[in-house]
């Protein structure tokens, strides 16, 4: 399997399976003199890591990062530093339990990357589903966090936060927005009047054995102007790719994305008056902080949405390896809605493409 890389100048290869002994990734490109520590890995993979609540998958991984190379420390310093050199990350598995897929072992599941894997590689990791496992992401959100290093280094704080907007059919209500609820709750839902209504809808999905999508919004402040290019290195172009790499995603939109069809040329004009710092003062972000490619200096707004796992107790008609047509339906532990955990994964990614794109522009622009 080729194409686990990601980037350019910051490039982060992800490696492993989600039933393997380990899972990890090498971040290239990472600047040296940065401090670097497993703990400020650990705070991000401790959000994203399964079950924290009865809404995500049971499987119990402590998700403990260790960092293998790429740093140094002696008696002179406080503390590790990066040296510039690929820096290797490496979470154990420690609770696989694969008979958990004996029986869907020669099956393929409607709505999984299971049919697609066998068609392209003629072998499939049934156990865990592989690499097409959101186990996987684990590696990314670390490799998120080294990259929040390299953009706190040149930009000072660039904030980057996500929230679950939407549980399938449950929206939140904007106008409640609040970040310090994304903390309180177990849906990262920055709406507090969603969270009861969230919480029985959830756990009807949860007893029925189904599951359920989700749409993930996520918000990067402090971005300056000038980041991306106009044409093949577009900012938003990498940030969609970025975001349809995470398992399930099956759509992207940045700032008001589709809603703008339905708009007026006065309507999405995000007009600007003159800053008291010099800048401009933009009246609306219906762009999401990049325009032709490049942002704005605006907060880079990035939606995605993601699907319903694959993986239910509901019986459902597909075929096997021999082409033979057959039911099957799936026990185990999983997401009722995987959406949940990809808030953080979806920052991770934010994080990624900008720090990648910092340092081309820095190469570029000196």
């Amino acid at each position: 399997m080729s194409h686990n890389t990601f980037g350019h100048l910051f490039r982060v290869t992800t490696f492993g399976e989600s039933h393997g002994p380990a899972l990890g990734c090498v971040v290239d490109g990472c600047p040296p003199g940065l401090a670097l520590t497993e703990a400020d890995i650990q705070a991000d993979l401790d959000r994203r890591k399964p079950g924290q609540s009865k809404f995500v998958t049971q499987r119990q991984e402590p998700d403990t990062v260790r960092i293998l190379s790429g740093v140094f420390q002696d008696e002179r310093m406080p503390q590790p530093l990066t040296t510039g050199t690929p820096i290797a990350l490496l979470i154990e598995n420690v609770d696989q339990r694969s008979k958990d897929y004996a029986e869907i072992r020669d099956k393929f599941r409607p709505g999984h990357a299971d049919y697609t894997y066998f068609a392209k590689y003629g072998v499939r990791d049934y156990k865990g589903s592989g690499r097409a496992s959101a186990r996987e992401t684990a590696a990314r959100v670390a490799a998120g966090a080294v990259a929040r290093k390299v953009l706190a280094s040149l930009y000072g704080e660039v904030k980057i936060r996500g929230a679950l907007i939407q549980v399938g059919t449950q929206k939140i209500d904007r106008a409640r927005w609040d970040w310090a609820e994304t903390a309180n709750n177990p849906f990262f839902c920055p709406d507090v009047g969603a969270v009861a209504p969230w919480t029985d809808y959830l756990e009807g999905v949860r007893k029925a054995g189904s599951s359920v999508g989700a749409i993930v919004e996520v918000v990067a402040e402090g971005v300056p102007a000038g980041l991306g290019a106009p044409i093949y290195g577009k900012l938003d172009a990498d940030l969609a790719s970025a975001m349809m790499s995470i398992n399930a995603v099956k759509g992207v939109e940045i700032g008001d994305g589709f809603a703008t069809a339905a708009m007026s040329g006065e309507d999405n004009a995000d007009e600007m008056r003159a800053g008291s710092d010099g800048k401009p003062r933009f009246l609306a972000n219906h762009a999401g902080g990049i325009l032709g490619g490049i942002s704005s200096g605006q907060p880079v707004v990035v939606r995605f949405a993601v699907k319903p796992t694959s993986s239910i107790l509901t019986p459902k008609q597909t075929i096997d390896v021999n082409g033979t047509e057959t039911e099957v339906f799936t026990k185990g532990r999983h997401d009722p809605c995987v959406g949940i955990r990809a808030v953080p994964i979806g920052e991770a990614m934010l994080a990624i493409v900008l720090a990648d794109h910092a340092l081309r522009h820095r190469g570029q622009n000196g």
